[in-house]
Protein backbone atom coordinates (compact mmCIF):
# COMPACT_ATOMS: atom_id res chain seq x y z
CA UNK A 1 0.00 0.00 0.00
CA UNK A 2 2.67 2.31 0.62
CA UNK A 3 4.25 1.71 -2.38
CA UNK A 4 1.66 2.16 -4.35
CA UNK A 5 1.27 5.54 -2.82
CA UNK A 6 4.61 6.06 -3.43
CA UNK A 7 4.29 6.15 -6.64
CA UNK A 8 1.09 8.10 -6.77
CA UNK A 9 3.37 10.62 -5.28
CA UNK A 10 6.34 10.01 -7.95
CA UNK A 11 3.98 10.76 -10.78
CA UNK A 12 2.67 13.82 -9.35
CA UNK A 13 5.56 15.36 -8.51
CA UNK A 14 7.06 14.59 -11.74
CA UNK A 15 3.85 15.84 -13.99
CA UNK A 16 3.77 19.12 -11.90
CA UNK A 17 7.57 19.85 -12.29
CA UNK A 18 6.55 19.67 -16.01
CA UNK A 19 3.49 21.78 -15.78
CA UNK A 20 4.95 24.37 -14.03
CA UNK A 21 8.29 24.14 -16.73
CA UNK A 22 7.59 27.22 -19.96
CA UNK A 23 8.43 25.44 -23.40
CA UNK A 24 7.14 28.12 -25.98
CA UNK A 25 3.94 27.45 -27.81
CA UNK A 26 2.35 29.54 -30.20
CA UNK A 27 1.59 31.27 -33.96
CA UNK A 28 2.68 33.16 -36.60
CA UNK A 29 0.89 36.69 -36.96
CA UNK A 30 0.97 38.68 -39.95
CA UNK A 31 0.29 42.65 -39.80
CA UNK A 32 -2.47 42.26 -42.62
CA UNK A 33 -6.02 39.85 -42.86
CA UNK A 34 -6.74 37.56 -45.99
CA UNK A 35 -8.14 40.12 -47.66
CA UNK A 36 -4.93 42.43 -47.40
CA UNK A 37 -6.00 44.90 -45.01
CA UNK A 38 -4.39 46.18 -41.63
CA UNK A 39 -5.54 44.40 -38.81
CA UNK A 40 -7.15 46.09 -35.88
CA UNK A 41 -6.65 45.78 -32.22
CA UNK A 42 -9.82 43.85 -32.23
CA UNK A 43 -8.14 41.34 -34.95
CA UNK A 44 -5.60 40.56 -33.12
CA UNK A 45 -7.57 40.04 -29.67
CA UNK A 46 -9.44 37.83 -31.25
CA UNK A 47 -6.33 36.00 -33.13
CA UNK A 48 -4.72 35.75 -29.39
CA UNK A 49 -7.84 34.37 -28.29
CA UNK A 50 -8.37 31.69 -30.19
CA UNK A 51 -4.92 30.84 -29.71
CA UNK A 52 -5.26 30.05 -26.06
CA UNK A 53 -8.59 28.12 -26.25
CA UNK A 54 -8.31 26.16 -28.83
CA UNK A 55 -10.24 22.96 -28.85
CA UNK A 56 -8.02 19.97 -27.60
CA UNK A 57 -4.71 21.56 -27.78
CA UNK A 58 -1.81 19.84 -26.46
CA UNK A 59 -0.55 23.40 -24.00
CA UNK A 60 -1.35 26.35 -23.66
CA UNK A 61 -0.55 28.32 -27.30
CA UNK A 62 -0.08 32.14 -25.80
CA UNK A 63 2.44 33.23 -27.97
CA UNK A 64 2.78 35.23 -30.84
CA UNK A 65 5.35 35.82 -33.48
CA UNK A 66 5.45 38.74 -35.33
CA UNK A 67 7.09 39.94 -38.35
CA UNK A 68 7.30 43.94 -37.78
CA UNK A 69 6.64 46.53 -35.35
CA UNK A 70 5.26 48.73 -37.71
CA UNK A 71 1.24 48.97 -38.59
CA UNK A 72 0.38 47.86 -42.04
CA UNK A 73 0.27 50.92 -44.30
CA UNK A 74 2.16 53.34 -42.25
CA UNK A 75 5.38 54.63 -42.22
CA UNK A 76 6.36 53.95 -38.76
CA UNK A 77 2.94 53.50 -36.41
CA UNK A 78 3.19 50.80 -33.65
CA UNK A 79 1.39 47.87 -34.57
CA UNK A 80 -1.94 47.35 -33.18
CA UNK A 81 -0.52 43.89 -31.91
CA UNK A 82 0.84 45.61 -29.17
CA UNK A 83 -2.18 46.44 -27.06
CA UNK A 84 -3.73 43.57 -28.04
CA UNK A 85 -0.99 41.07 -26.45
CA UNK A 86 -1.43 43.45 -23.15
CA UNK A 87 -4.87 42.88 -23.23
CA UNK A 88 -4.80 38.90 -23.26
CA UNK A 89 -1.52 38.48 -21.72
CA UNK A 90 0.17 37.36 -24.94
CA UNK A 91 4.12 36.54 -25.13
CA UNK A 92 5.09 38.31 -28.09
CA UNK A 93 8.44 37.56 -30.57
CA UNK A 94 8.80 40.97 -32.03
CA UNK A 95 9.82 41.23 -35.63
CA UNK A 96 12.23 43.83 -37.32
CA UNK A 97 11.16 43.85 -41.07
CA UNK A 98 14.91 43.99 -42.91
CA UNK A 99 14.33 43.11 -46.45
CA UNK A 100 14.84 45.65 -49.29
CA UNK A 101 15.91 48.22 -47.19
CA UNK A 102 19.53 49.86 -46.06
CA UNK A 103 18.26 50.73 -42.41
CA UNK A 104 15.48 49.62 -39.82
CA UNK A 105 15.10 53.53 -38.54
CA UNK A 106 11.31 52.98 -39.18
CA UNK A 107 11.04 49.80 -37.20
CA UNK A 108 13.13 51.07 -34.21
CA UNK A 109 10.97 54.40 -34.39
CA UNK A 110 7.94 52.54 -33.96
CA UNK A 111 9.40 50.00 -30.82
CA UNK A 112 10.95 52.40 -29.00
CA UNK A 113 7.14 55.00 -29.37
CA UNK A 114 5.59 51.39 -28.22
CA UNK A 115 7.79 51.14 -24.88
CA UNK A 116 7.54 54.70 -23.89
CA UNK A 117 3.57 54.51 -24.39
CA UNK A 118 3.26 50.84 -22.89
CA UNK A 119 6.28 50.63 -20.84
CA UNK A 120 7.09 47.37 -18.93
CA UNK A 121 2.78 46.17 -19.79
CA UNK A 122 4.19 45.51 -23.32
CA UNK A 123 8.16 44.93 -22.46
CA UNK A 124 7.41 42.17 -19.87
CA UNK A 125 5.59 39.92 -22.33
CA UNK A 126 8.43 40.38 -25.19
CA UNK A 127 10.14 36.95 -25.08
CA UNK A 128 12.97 38.19 -28.05
CA UNK A 129 12.97 39.90 -30.92
CA UNK A 130 13.75 38.58 -34.44
CA UNK A 131 16.04 40.95 -36.56
CA UNK A 132 15.12 39.92 -40.23
CA UNK A 133 13.03 37.18 -41.52
CA UNK A 134 14.51 34.95 -44.10
CA UNK A 135 16.54 37.85 -45.59
CA UNK A 136 19.58 35.53 -46.64
CA UNK A 137 18.08 32.58 -47.88
CA UNK A 138 15.98 35.53 -50.62
CA UNK A 139 19.88 36.39 -51.67
CA UNK A 140 21.06 33.00 -51.57
CA UNK A 141 21.54 30.70 -54.69
CA UNK A 142 18.46 28.49 -54.03
CA UNK A 143 16.53 31.51 -53.20
CA UNK A 144 17.17 33.45 -56.58
CA UNK A 145 16.58 30.43 -58.16
CA UNK A 146 13.02 30.16 -57.11
CA UNK A 147 12.47 33.58 -57.22
CA UNK A 148 12.06 34.27 -53.41
CA UNK A 149 12.52 38.02 -53.99
CA UNK A 150 14.18 41.02 -51.79
CA UNK A 151 16.68 39.89 -49.22
CA UNK A 152 19.63 40.93 -47.71
CA UNK A 153 23.11 40.49 -47.06
CA UNK A 154 24.76 38.87 -43.74
CA UNK A 155 26.95 41.87 -43.69
CA UNK A 156 23.74 44.32 -43.41
CA UNK A 157 21.76 41.95 -41.50
CA UNK A 158 24.70 42.03 -38.63
CA UNK A 159 25.10 45.88 -38.64
CA UNK A 160 21.23 45.43 -38.03
CA UNK A 161 21.35 43.59 -35.17
CA UNK A 162 24.12 45.55 -33.48
CA UNK A 163 22.10 48.93 -34.04
CA UNK A 164 19.22 47.11 -32.65
CA UNK A 165 21.39 46.17 -29.24
CA UNK A 166 22.47 49.81 -29.31
CA UNK A 167 19.43 51.93 -29.85
CA UNK A 168 17.66 49.64 -27.23
CA UNK A 169 20.36 49.32 -24.60
CA UNK A 170 18.67 52.22 -22.39
CA UNK A 171 14.98 51.07 -22.67
CA UNK A 172 13.75 47.81 -21.04
CA UNK A 173 14.19 45.89 -23.86
CA UNK A 174 18.01 45.76 -23.59
CA UNK A 175 18.53 42.21 -21.95
CA UNK A 176 15.64 40.53 -24.85
CA UNK A 177 17.21 37.97 -26.69
CA UNK A 178 17.84 39.11 -30.31
CA UNK A 179 17.87 36.56 -33.17
CA UNK A 180 17.56 36.23 -36.49
CA UNK A 181 14.93 34.14 -38.33
CA UNK A 182 15.81 32.25 -41.82
CA UNK A 183 15.44 28.55 -43.45
CA UNK A 184 17.93 25.91 -42.45
CA UNK A 185 20.24 26.10 -45.92
CA UNK A 186 20.99 29.46 -44.81
CA UNK A 187 22.00 28.59 -41.79
CA UNK A 188 24.48 26.14 -42.89
CA UNK A 189 26.53 28.04 -45.11
CA UNK A 190 29.60 29.13 -43.37
CA UNK A 191 29.03 32.79 -45.70
CA UNK A 192 26.49 33.60 -43.06
CA UNK A 193 28.61 32.44 -39.95
CA UNK A 194 28.58 35.89 -38.34
CA UNK A 195 25.04 36.38 -37.85
CA UNK A 196 25.40 32.87 -35.82
CA UNK A 197 28.13 34.98 -33.96
CA UNK A 198 26.13 38.30 -33.32
CA UNK A 199 22.59 36.55 -32.26
CA UNK A 200 21.48 35.09 -29.15
CA UNK A 201 19.53 32.06 -30.52
CA UNK A 202 18.97 30.70 -33.96
CA UNK A 203 15.61 30.91 -35.68
CA UNK A 204 14.75 28.61 -38.08
CA UNK A 205 11.76 28.14 -40.63
CA UNK A 206 10.93 24.78 -41.55
CA UNK A 207 8.26 23.29 -44.00
CA UNK A 208 9.09 20.13 -45.51
CA UNK A 209 5.67 20.47 -47.59
CA UNK A 210 8.04 23.18 -50.03
CA UNK A 211 11.22 20.68 -50.20
CA UNK A 212 10.00 19.64 -54.16
CA UNK A 213 13.27 18.83 -55.13
CA UNK A 214 13.00 15.64 -52.55
CA UNK A 215 10.47 13.20 -51.81
CA UNK A 216 8.77 15.14 -49.35
CA UNK A 217 5.38 12.84 -49.39
CA UNK A 218 4.03 13.40 -46.24
CA UNK A 219 5.48 9.99 -44.72
CA UNK A 220 8.59 11.43 -45.21
CA UNK A 221 8.00 14.74 -43.34
CA UNK A 222 9.44 14.01 -39.96
CA UNK A 223 12.52 12.49 -41.44
CA UNK A 224 12.80 15.82 -43.57
CA UNK A 225 12.71 17.75 -40.85
CA UNK A 226 14.86 16.00 -38.48
CA UNK A 227 17.80 16.18 -40.97
CA UNK A 228 17.20 19.76 -41.21
CA UNK A 229 17.23 20.31 -37.63
CA UNK A 230 20.23 18.56 -37.24
CA UNK A 231 21.80 20.70 -39.80
CA UNK A 232 21.20 23.51 -37.99
CA UNK A 233 22.32 22.31 -34.50
CA UNK A 234 25.22 21.41 -36.33
CA UNK A 235 26.43 25.14 -36.95
CA UNK A 236 25.03 27.01 -34.24
CA UNK A 237 27.97 26.91 -31.64
CA UNK A 238 25.91 25.33 -28.48
CA UNK A 239 23.11 28.15 -29.30
CA UNK A 240 19.48 27.25 -28.62
CA UNK A 241 17.63 27.06 -31.89
CA UNK A 242 13.87 27.55 -32.20
CA UNK A 243 11.41 27.00 -34.62
CA UNK A 244 9.39 30.17 -35.71
CA UNK A 245 7.85 28.59 -38.51
CA UNK A 246 6.56 25.30 -39.95
CA UNK A 247 3.25 23.42 -40.87
CA UNK A 248 1.40 21.81 -43.59
CA UNK A 249 -0.99 23.46 -46.04
CA UNK A 250 -4.81 22.15 -46.39
CA UNK A 251 -5.30 22.34 -49.68
CA UNK A 252 -3.76 24.36 -52.78
CA UNK A 253 -1.24 23.09 -55.10
CA UNK A 254 0.89 20.23 -54.76
CA UNK A 255 4.58 20.79 -54.06
CA UNK A 256 6.47 17.57 -55.74
CA UNK A 257 5.55 14.45 -53.91
CA UNK A 258 3.56 17.31 -50.76
CA UNK A 259 -0.38 16.79 -51.28
CA UNK A 260 -2.26 19.76 -49.81
CA UNK A 261 -5.17 17.82 -47.94
CA UNK A 262 -6.71 18.43 -44.85
CA UNK A 263 -5.78 14.21 -44.10
CA UNK A 264 -2.31 15.32 -44.57
CA UNK A 265 -1.97 18.55 -42.46
CA UNK A 266 -3.11 16.77 -39.78
CA UNK A 267 -0.76 13.93 -40.09
CA UNK A 268 1.90 16.72 -39.86
CA UNK A 269 0.17 17.86 -36.64
CA UNK A 270 0.31 14.44 -35.08
CA UNK A 271 3.30 13.20 -36.34
CA UNK A 272 5.91 16.20 -36.30
CA UNK A 273 4.15 18.44 -34.64
CA UNK A 274 3.46 16.71 -31.34
CA UNK A 275 7.18 15.55 -31.87
CA UNK A 276 8.55 18.57 -30.84
CA UNK A 277 6.05 20.23 -28.55
CA UNK A 278 7.14 20.41 -25.73
CA UNK A 279 10.83 20.17 -26.69
CA UNK A 280 11.72 22.95 -28.71
CA UNK A 281 10.43 26.40 -28.57
CA UNK A 282 7.56 26.55 -31.61
CA UNK A 283 5.66 28.45 -33.65
CA UNK A 284 3.30 27.11 -35.87
CA UNK A 285 2.26 28.40 -39.23
CA UNK A 286 -0.06 29.24 -38.99
CA UNK A 287 -3.54 30.00 -36.70
CA UNK A 288 -5.16 32.15 -39.93
CA UNK A 289 -4.19 32.67 -43.40
CA UNK A 290 -3.06 35.94 -43.95
CA UNK A 291 -1.84 36.38 -47.81
CA UNK A 292 -4.38 36.27 -50.21
CA UNK A 293 -2.39 36.22 -53.33
CA UNK A 294 -0.33 32.62 -51.67
CA UNK A 295 -2.83 29.76 -53.12
CA UNK A 296 -1.30 27.08 -50.70
CA UNK A 297 -3.33 27.28 -47.02
CA UNK A 298 -2.08 26.18 -43.82
CA UNK A 299 -4.73 27.92 -40.93
CA UNK A 300 -5.43 25.25 -38.69
CA UNK A 301 -9.03 26.90 -37.93
CA UNK A 302 -11.87 28.27 -40.10
CA UNK A 303 -12.28 32.02 -39.64
CA UNK A 304 -11.08 31.45 -36.15
CA UNK A 305 -13.26 28.98 -34.55
CA UNK A 306 -11.75 27.22 -31.51
CA UNK A 307 -12.64 24.44 -33.05
CA UNK A 308 -9.60 22.96 -35.48
CA UNK A 309 -9.83 21.24 -38.85
CA UNK A 310 -8.51 18.32 -37.72
CA UNK A 311 -7.77 16.71 -33.96
CA UNK A 312 -5.13 18.48 -31.99
CA UNK A 313 -4.47 15.84 -29.34
CA UNK A 314 -0.79 14.36 -29.07
CA UNK A 315 0.58 11.29 -27.52
CA UNK A 316 4.37 10.63 -26.79
CA UNK A 317 6.32 11.06 -30.15
CA UNK A 318 10.18 11.87 -31.21
CA UNK A 319 11.09 12.46 -34.95
CA UNK A 320 13.21 10.26 -36.89
CA UNK A 321 16.64 9.98 -36.67
CA UNK A 322 18.06 12.38 -39.31
CA UNK A 323 20.04 11.67 -42.49
CA UNK A 324 22.24 14.00 -45.04
CA UNK A 325 20.80 16.69 -46.90
CA UNK A 326 21.89 18.96 -49.76
CA UNK A 327 21.83 22.59 -48.91
CA UNK A 328 21.10 22.94 -52.46
CA UNK A 329 17.47 21.19 -52.31
CA UNK A 330 15.63 24.04 -50.54
CA UNK A 331 12.21 25.29 -52.37
CA UNK A 332 10.65 28.09 -51.97
CA UNK A 333 6.97 28.53 -50.31
CA UNK A 334 5.71 31.52 -52.10
CA UNK A 335 4.09 32.54 -48.53
CA UNK A 336 5.62 35.60 -48.28
CA UNK A 337 3.23 38.92 -49.85
CA UNK A 338 4.60 42.18 -50.93
CA UNK A 339 3.31 45.57 -51.49
CA UNK A 340 4.54 49.51 -51.48
CA UNK A 341 4.35 49.54 -47.74
CA UNK A 342 7.64 50.30 -45.93
CA UNK A 343 7.24 46.90 -45.05
CA UNK A 344 6.57 44.30 -47.81
CA UNK A 345 6.46 41.18 -46.17
CA UNK A 346 5.05 41.91 -42.38
CA UNK A 347 1.76 40.95 -43.66
CA UNK A 348 3.60 37.68 -42.46
CA UNK A 349 2.62 34.97 -43.98
CA UNK A 350 4.85 32.62 -44.02
CA UNK A 351 8.51 31.93 -45.76
CA UNK A 352 10.10 31.27 -49.46
CA UNK A 353 11.65 28.49 -47.89
CA UNK A 354 11.96 24.98 -46.92
CA UNK A 355 13.09 22.52 -43.55
CA UNK A 356 14.81 23.16 -40.79
CA UNK A 357 14.73 23.22 -36.70
CA UNK A 358 16.65 20.27 -34.26
CA UNK A 359 16.23 16.75 -33.61
CA UNK A 360 13.75 16.22 -31.12
CA UNK A 361 16.45 13.81 -29.06
CA UNK A 362 19.22 16.72 -28.71
CA UNK A 363 19.36 18.60 -25.77
CA UNK A 364 18.79 22.42 -26.25
CA UNK A 365 21.57 24.35 -25.03
CA UNK A 366 23.22 28.08 -25.42
CA UNK A 367 21.87 31.17 -23.88
CA UNK A 368 18.08 31.42 -26.07
CA UNK A 369 14.91 30.80 -23.92
CA UNK A 370 14.96 27.77 -24.89
CA UNK A 371 18.01 26.50 -23.01
CA UNK A 372 16.66 28.33 -20.01
CA UNK A 373 13.95 26.34 -19.85
CA UNK A 374 15.51 23.35 -20.51
CA UNK A 375 17.61 23.76 -17.57
CA UNK A 376 14.69 24.53 -15.04
CA UNK A 377 12.99 21.56 -16.60
CA UNK A 378 15.73 19.31 -15.77
CA UNK A 379 15.85 21.57 -11.75
CA UNK A 380 12.71 20.92 -11.42
CA UNK A 381 12.54 17.25 -12.20
CA UNK A 382 15.62 16.88 -9.87
CA UNK A 383 13.69 18.68 -7.51
CA UNK A 384 10.69 16.35 -8.12
CA UNK A 385 12.58 12.84 -8.40
CA UNK A 386 14.31 13.93 -4.64
CA UNK A 387 11.05 13.73 -3.19
CA UNK A 388 9.95 10.36 -4.94
CA UNK A 389 13.14 9.16 -3.73
CA UNK A 390 12.54 10.22 0.05
CA UNK A 391 8.49 9.20 -0.19
CA UNK A 392 9.97 5.35 -1.18
CA UNK A 393 12.44 5.48 1.38
CA UNK A 394 9.45 5.50 3.52
CA UNK A 395 7.48 3.17 1.73
CA UNK A 396 9.85 0.62 1.76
Amino acid sequence: MRFTTALAVAAAAIGSAIAQDTVLLGFNSGASDDTGKAKTQEDFEAEFKTAKNLQGAPGNFSAIRLYSNIQWNTPDTPISAFPAAIATNTKLLLGIWASGTDNIDNELKALNAAVKEYGTKLTDLVIGISVGSEDLYRVSEPGIRNEAGVGNSAETIVNFIKTAREQLSTTTLKDKPITHVDTWTAWVNTSNKAVIDNIDFLAVNAFPFYESELDNKIDNAGSLLSSALSAVDGVAGGKDVWITETGWAYTGPAFGAADATLDNAGTYWKDVGCAIFGKRNVFWYTLKDANPDNKVKFAITDNLSTKPRFDLSCSEKDLPSPTPLSSNSTSSSSNTSSSDNSNPSASGSGSNNALASTSATAKPSGTGAGAATSVSLLNSMAMALSVVFAVATWAL
